[in-house]
């Protein structure tokens, strides 16, 4: 094929792939006000929805297999979770679906519990962070949605974080710009990746959850104006 006919396949295809990007323009990324410092949450700022309070200062001590908590008066879109590890719960409870997971992590736009962004630090087979999105729009609790809705979230770039020792202080931390969702542990970007259009509905403070874990743990949000969330009003 001469050099001529080369040229032109490649304007060809240089003009197909600006007319495929005018007929699917990409969307705009959800406008917002950037979360800002985050600072940890007082006990009065916490609502623990599932686990009991156990507070030595800013930190909670874990020790039940299943804590879910959020900070209503807080900024959504950005949150870190530092805790120190203290090893397996002494008792085990597997999760509705009924698989028994050991992890922790945080939550973004925790409207309520069926609609929320999930960064969990998962510990089986082997420590990798895992990103989901639960959309159930018009539900707002278990009885509403159980355990649908769930979306794992593919990364554009990912690490995995450094196994648990017993003793070990860490810090999850997770921030959302647009669309694009970062997660680092002790300042390492280990996941990187881009939430789906549908992500961009969901409205709520920033969160925590462990699961079948042991730890003494802050809650670091951005404060803002206080959310309306089932079993925290």
């Amino acid at each position: 094929m001469t050099r001529y006919a080369l040229a032109l396949l490649a304007v060809a295809a240089c003009k197909n792939g600006r007319a495929d990007e005018r007929g699917h323009p990409a969307p705009p990324p959800r406008a917002g006000t950037p979360a800002g410092e985050l600072t940890p949450a007082e006990p009065a700022a916490w609502c623990l929805t599932r686990g009991a309070r156990a507070f030595d200062g800013n930190r909670l001590h874990i020790d039940e297999p299943t804590v879910r908590a959020v900070a209503p008066a807080s900024h959504g879109d950005a949150a870190a979770l530092r805790f120190t590890f203290g090893g397996d719960s002494d008792e085990q409870t597997a999760l509705a679906s009924g698989q028994v997971r050991r992890q922790l992590g945080v939550k973004l736009r925790a409207g309520d519990g069926c609609n929320v962004i999930y960064v969990m630090w998962r510990l089986d087979p082997s420590p990798f962070i895992e990103v989901s999105t639960k959309i159930n729009p018009g539900a707002r609790d278990h009885d509403d949605c159980g355990t649908r809705g769930y979306t794992k979230v593919k990364p554009v770039r990912s690490e995995s974080p450094p196994p648990l020792r017993l003793g070990a202080t860490h810090t999850l931390a997770a921030e959302l710009i647009g669309d694009e969702l970062t997660a680092r542990v002790d300042d390492r970007v280990v996941w990187r990746g881009l939430l789906s259009e549908q992500a961009r509905a969901l409205d709520g403070p920033a969160g925590m959850r462990t699961d079948n874990l042991t730890l003494d743990a802050e809650l670091l949000v951005a404060p803002a104006a206080r959310h309306a969330v089932p079993g925290c009003d």
